[in-house]
């Protein structure tokens, strides 16, 4: 009987067809060396060369563009239609082009300056600038164009032909209207042709700041309602040294015999030490909450700005130590204007943390617990979302609570252990705050 051997059906490997495979993967291999050593040494001169034809090449404008892409077109169509109306066309093109590229030739030996009148300003308040143009060199320069970008906008001044040593200036008006950070330069002068073929800038200055900071109140002196205490917030917690005296207890081993109050001893007949209440010096934390969803428009944004800007400006005078942030970080709280200054940058922010309280305490990991915190919001966070965010202190933390809402009246109301100050216009900050106090 006969069997079916395992093998059978298989198909059997050659010895050639295994070093075809073997060479192939040699070749390929060294193929694959060579165009990697080839590549690391193309790759730098092909950057260099890059680097040497930007300049040039970064003077056509898209049109610039469109006009050689369509020569280069019509030479073709000509070319293989047999067609001469293609070849005027191309002609055309190509002599605008040339003739384009005679206005950006030349040097300018330029002297300018950017000044700005305030370099601060309230929101309304009004700002002028400066710009001044010199002719540094020896020669007479062509009348040129100057580029301003201010904030959102740009300024355009045409600059006329300038003999050596002569300036020209040219004044414009910045828009104040709203709180802002405003950004004016750099000035830019522009050479080019006037169908916007070509175009070539240089970069004359830097860019200068105009702060346009919100509209504050004056809030009583003292800042009533918000530091109630000269040498420190007095809290529950007994110690056997402080200021704020509470009681007196029996003597016990290990006491400071300064703490002895002797009248009282003499009269018991036994050792009587004083116990105070701890004080804490008063720190402050101002919050702002800039999430774009918990406010009903742009104007209660900047309502709720400018309560923060008040409330910290006023507590800086008073020389109370104090933290200021929001969502984009710590303000800057050594002099009224540094705050001002930041408060310019504050930018509405969407899902920047999950709720309130989850941005209060990763705000305030690493700080030291407050003796008062204060909160501005928007109208449209919940009551929950407020109480949750108010447990994030211990009792010995005041807090309050400043919620901004045009549409509603103002009024104080206790939300948990929280005091509720709701605010529809900024003049009426300084009473609620001083009703707040009492």
């Amino acid at each position: 009987m006969t069997t079916d051997s395992p093998a059978r059906g298989r198909r059997r490997r050659t010895p050639g067809a295994d070093q075809a495979r073997i060479a192939a993967e040699l070749v390929g291999g060294a193929l694959a060396r060579a165009a990697g050593a080839v590549t690391s040494r193309v790759a730098p001169l092909g950057r260099a060369v890059g680097r040497r034809i930007a300049p040039v090449v970064g003077v056509v404008s898209t049109l610039g563009w469109i006009v050689l892409a369509s020569a280069a077109a019509s030479i073709v169509l000509a070319v293989w239609l047999g067609w001469a109306e293609f070849v005027y066309i191309a002609a055309t093109l190509l002599a605008a082009f040339v003739i384009a590229a005679a206005f950006v030739f030349g040097r300018s030996t330029y002297r300018v300056g950017i000044e700005l009148n305030p370099r601060r300003v309230v929101a309304g308040g009004r700002a002028l600038g400066r710009l001044t143009v010199a002719n540094s060199g020896s020669r007479p320069v062509l009348p040129t164009r100057m580029e301003l970008p201010v904030g959102e906008g740009q300024a355009d001044f045409t600059i006329p032909r300038l003999a050596p040593g002569a300036e020209t200036e040219e004044l414009f008006a910045v828009p104040t209207e709203r709180r802002a950070l405003i950004l004016a330069g750099p000035a830019l002068s522009v050479r080019g042709d006037q169908l916007g073929l070509l175009r070539r800038t240089n970069q004359w200055t830097e860019q200068i700041e105009l702060f346009v900071h919100p509209k504050t109140v004056r809030l009583a002196a003292t800042a009533r309602g918000l530091v109630r205490d000269l040498e420190g917030q007095t809290t529950k917690v007994i110690t056997d040294s402080d200021l704020a005296f509470h009681a007196l207890r029996t003597y016990e081993p290990g006491d400071d015999i300064r703490n002895v109050h002797w009248r009282t001893s003499a009269r018991t007949g036994q050792l009587m030490v004083r116990q105070y209440q701890e004080t804490r010096r008063s720190q402050l934390l101002l919050a702002f909450d800039a999430e774009r969803p918990h406010f009903a428009s742009d104007d209660e944004f900047e309502l709720g700005v400018s309560v923060l800007a008040s409330v910290g400006c006023q507590v800086i005078r008073e020389e109370t130590e104090i933290r200021a942030l929001w969502q984009g970080g710590p303000m800057r709280v050594e002099t009224p204007t540094a705050l001002l200054d930041d408060s310019c940058r504050i930018q509405s922010v969407d899902g920047a943390h999950p709720t309130l309280r989850e941005f209060l305490r990763q705000a305030t990991l690493r700080l030291p617990a407050p003796s008062l915190a204060v909160t501005v919001v928007g109208s449209q966070v919940d009551a929950a979302e407020l109480r949750g965010a108010s447990a994030l202190w211990s009792t010995d933390t005041e807090t309050i609570v400043i919620r901004v809402d045009e549409a509603a009246e103002p009024r104080l109301t206790r939300l948990g252990r929280s005091m509720l100050i709701t605010v529809s216009a900024l003049p009426e900050l300084p009473s609620l705050l001083k009703r707040a106090g009492r």
